[in-house]
């Protein structure tokens, strides 16, 4: 059997400036998607070339599941201090929470200077540091590849936060294992659903393609029940809730169930699509069936409203 040849090539050889080349093409739907693969945001691009007083930062993005300000900092080439004292000033700034810096190469130091500033900042505040290649088969169209090269440490922070919570009671502990092992179920079985990190708390978020749209998995240990919701935030709530309610209502019913619950929440600035069923969440043999429900609907809401909530 013949092989093809991997290849590496020059980032400048197809990009030839940052600001002019790479960065319009960062910006596209599908290439800042898959960033967002790689270090496990769902990102929506907000703006390029922000203004940041008399300085420009390269990209500004939405983590759709939180609306959290994202900041990417783009470098064709090694690394430098120029570009991490931009990447600083640029994130106070904009008061951005994640914080993205993509090279060609990372030199020891700057490395050591993001993982650094992972362990002194706060839990809301996250350092990536990606590098960019691009390879191509024979003659086939350069493909590119994100690598990280550093990133937060979450279970290092979830711990010091859990230790510096002098009452967190042992339900919080319990829902926090719950989250944590839905993860872990998810990632057992192969699901593109991506949840964030597992917190004490009795919900837990998962990107679905745009800001202001949201999925949450709960549970509730007083109606003994477990849920998903399709959360609809911001002034425009009541708004975009109708439009989606015009484009999925019917098909939502036949294609996740007939026992969904949509409800406007009028005078809210929030609506959802409430999906729920019995379960209780402190019986421990429970969990796999408790976790497969989530998997399986989770996967339903996600394939169902992801194409929709971009058409709102």
């Amino acid at each position: 059997m013949k092989l093809g040849k991997f290849e590496k090539l020059d980032l400048r050889a197809y990009w030839k400036k940052e600001d002019s080349d790479f960065t319009p093409w960062l910006a596209k739907e599908e290439n800042i998607l898959l960033l967002g693969e790689t270090i496990g945001i769902d990102l929506e691009v907000k703006k390029q070339e922000d203004n940041v007083g008399p300085y420009r930062a390269d990209i500004t993005c939405i983590d759709t599941t939180n609306n959290h300000l994202v900041l990417i900092e783009n470098q064709l080439e090694k690394t430098d201090h120029i570009h991490l004292g931009q990447l600083i000033t640029y994130a106070s700034g904009l008061d951005a929470v994640t914080i993205i810096w993509i090279a060609q190469r990372f030199t020891e130091e700057h490395r050591a200077a993001l993982d650094w500033l992972n362990r002194i900042t706060e839990d809301s505040i996250n350092f990536f540091g990606i590098e960019i290649e691009l390879y191509r088969i024979n003659d086939s169209l350069p493909a590119p590849m994100f690598n990280m090269i550093s990133k937060p440490n979450n279970w290092a922070k979830s711990l010091r936060k859990s230790v510096s919570s002098e009452n967190l009671s042992e339900t919080k502990l319990l829902q926090q294992e719950y989250w944590q092992g839905l993860i872990t179920f998810l990632e057992d079985n192969k699901s593109f659903v991506k949840l964030h990190s597992a917190q004490p708390q009795h919900w837990i978020n998962a990107a679905i393609g745009r800001s202001n749209f949201f999925l949450s998995a709960s549970v509730n240990s007083k109606e003994h029940s477990i849920s998903i919701a399709l959360n609809i935030t911001s002034d425009d709530a009541e708004q975009n809730y109708e439009r989606l309610y015009e484009l999925g209502y019917e098909k939502s019913l036949k294609n996740i169930s007939p026992d969904l619950l949509w409800d406007k929440m009028e005078g809210r600035k929030m609506s959802c699509v409430l999906f729920k069923t019995s379960g209780n969440f402190t019986i421990r043999n429970d969990w796999p069936n408790q976790h497969a429900w989530f998997k399986d609907n989770l996967e339903k809401f996600t394939k169902f409203f992801r194409p929709l909530v971009k058409k709102v």
